[in-house]
């Protein structure tokens, strides 16, 4: 039986093997949800999927993605440059 602190369903279970043949379980906080589109729903490319004791340590040019809007996927993004292009025109 784990230890109370450890049967949380917010914990996953990880097997790890040791060199002298046991199988262990190692308990990790689950991974967050993918960052989608704000438009679509797709999940964003370019964006990490870490706990936010990660992200902190991760510099600012890895947290998002290098384009004019971070919240839309590339084909969204292209979809509103177009249609702003267009009201300009």
């Amino acid at each position: 039986m784990p230890a109370p602190r450890l049967r949380s369903r917010s914990l996953r279970k990880i097997y790890v093997r040791t060199p002298g043949g046991r199988t262990i379980i190692h308990y990790r906080y689950k991974k967050p949800e993918l960052a989608k589109c704000s438009s679509c729903g797709n999940p964003l490319k370019g964006v990490p999927n870490e706990r936010p004791d990660k992200m902190r340590k991760l510099p600012k040019t890895k947290k998002r993605p290098s384009r004019p809007h971070p919240n839309l996927c590339s084909k969204c993004m292209r979809r509103e440059i177009i249609r702003e292009a267009r009201k300009n025109v």
